[in-house]
């Protein structure tokens, strides 16, 4: 994409994002993945595990519980990400061009309530899927640390009905502050956070569209794929910061 220089000045200089990347000590070929790969792309990146791990640096959230998890590492990011504008929350097998990212944030203002990401409905409650990665502005995620001190719209062991997922949970609480997901979609109305991986989503328009392949897989301004393998990081990163064709301008 080529922008304008005060336009590409604004992206790189006044878009701050701060990457929380949610870890397992099970995963550690994924999080050496993301480490030596995209994560070098964020202004910040911290990566959040439920103990003690030797091998990387963590910060240590010391519970197990996936929606204990989220909810402390966001407070922690709020906490210690004094001067970001934004929150990209993002698991080790998510792949993300946060140089897209930025560019997707430009003209969105952080100081407005954005809960951005894959949208899915279930019931009256849409949220983000969490595979896909989601991003929250400065704002949004205020309102969030502010409604985690109430017990009753945001409890600390989630729903006393039914247990939910943690990323149905943040949208509960986000709710109750006014804030309700965003779908994201590029000018042609494909997505941009992607719950699959790049090769899932060239063989479903293989078997779709056998003829639009290359336009009908994905979006030119893709932010993230999921599922993407170690090796498959890798083979991303030179696609898409080393790989150019000779004599073609962007």
């Amino acid at each position: 994409l080529k922008l304008p220089e005060p336009k590409r000045l604004e992206l790189s200089q006044s878009i701050r994002v701060y990457c929380a990347i949610l870890v397992q000590p099970r995963e550690l070929s994924y999080w050496a993945a993301v480490k030596e790969t995209w994560s070098k792309h964020c202004d910040k990146a911290e990566f959040y595990s439920p103990e003690n791990v030797k091998v990387f640096h963590s910060v240590n959230l010391d519970t197990k519980d996936k929606w204990l998890m989220l909810r402390n590492a966001l407070k922690h990011a709020y906490a210690n990400g004094k001067g970001y504008s934004w929150y990209f929350v993002a698991l080790p097998s998510t792949f993300a061009i946060i140089e897209n990212l930025k560019f997707f944030l430009l003209n969105k203002d952080p100081g407005q309530p954005f809960y951005i990401g894959h949208t899915v409905k279930s019931g009256e409650l849409e949220y983000a899927e969490l595979e896909g990665g989601l991003v929250l502005s400065v704002e949004a995620l205020r309102r969030l640390v502010g409604v985690f001190s109430d017990s009753v719209k945001c409890p600390e062991q989630g729903s006393v009905l039914w247990k939910l997922t943690e990323e149905k949970e943040l949208a509960v609480c986000l709710k109750y502050t006014g804030v309700f997901a965003e779908n994201a979609e590029d000018s042609e109305g494909k997505e941009i956070f992607n719950t699959k991986s790049v090769n899932t989503l060239i063989k479903e328009a293989l078997a779709e569209k056998p003829q639009e392949v290359v336009n009908g897989c994905c979006s030119d301004v893709a932010i993230t794929f999921h599922g993407q393998s170690p090796n498959h990081m890798q083979v991303l990163m030179y696609g898409v910061y080393r790989l150019r064709p000779y004599g073609h301008t962007f």
